[in-house]
């Protein structure tokens, strides 16, 4: 396995947990929004949410900057 795969895929595990981490926290907030009422939980929810995006856009970028040079 050459070194840029090898980065790929430690990059895909990593955003894959953040991900994953990222919808169950999210998942909470939203139920504690509407089960609780707790005003703060909803910015959480969206917070939780960016995270998992950015992660997700992170993986992304990943390719296009080893694309150049090559």
């Amino acid at each position: 396995m050459t070194p840029l795969l090898m980065a790929q895929k430690r990059r895909l595990t990593i955003m894959a947990a953040v991900n994953v981490l990222s919808v169950a926290a999210a998942l909470s907030f939203l139920v504690v929004y509407f089960k609780f009422s707790y005003a703060w939980s909803f910015p959480a929810f969206v917070v939780a949410l960016l995270i998992g995006f950015g992660a997700q856009i992170w993986f992304i970028a990943g390719f296009r900057r080893t694309g150049k040079g090559t």
